[in-house]
């Protein structure tokens, strides 16, 4: 079984759901990458703006950091990790055999409709431009986030099964 799993995906996709529910179905830790996003990052993108690979470098390494000092550990981790490049730096000094991402891909008016019916930091404006940025993984587990959340799941323990 991977040590670490990573939820991925662009704003609205699931990412933080699925990632709780698996933390407490498979008895893993849990991290939120959006709690490791600076004041100055969560305003940026309240007010609109995209953030750039420079506001989410130190994001990333804090949250490469924080997997290390749970290393040895079940963690599921949600976040973004929307760029090859960021998905180097959130994984940097593992092997790559501990970690397995999955990847939650939906269709524009269901991101949507989920961003407009929730309370966050992430304004649906800034929706596009994810999925402009988005380089989905080659090596991953894709899933549709309309599943529910048993059947997604369900997937997940078939992977681990056949790994």
């Amino acid at each position: 079984m991977s040590a670490i799993i990573i939820v991925m995906g662009v704003s609205g996709s699931g990412k933080t759901t699925l990632g709780q529910a698996i933390a407490k179905k498979l008895d893993y830790n849990f991290l939120e990458g959006d709690e490791f996003h600076s004041k100055e990052n969560k305003l940026k993108m309240k007010k609109g703006t995209p953030l750039t690979d420079e506001d989410r470098i130190p994001w990333l390494k804090e949250i490469n950091q924080a997997l290390h000092k749970k290393r040895g550990g079940k963690i599921v981790l949600a976040c973004s990790a929307l760029k090859k490049n960021y998905r180097k730096l959130l994984q940097e000094r593992f092997a790559p055999e501990t970690i397995l991402w999955i990847y939650l891909n939906n269709e524009y008016s269901i991101l949507k409709a989920r961003m407009e019916n929730r309370n966050h930091f992430m304004p649906v404006s800034l929706l596009k431009s994810q999925l402009e940025e988005l380089e989905p993984p080659k090596k991953r587990l894709k899933m549709n986030s309309s599943l529910s959340i048993n059947k997604m799941i369900n997937q997940l323990k078939l992977h681990l099964n056949e790994h």
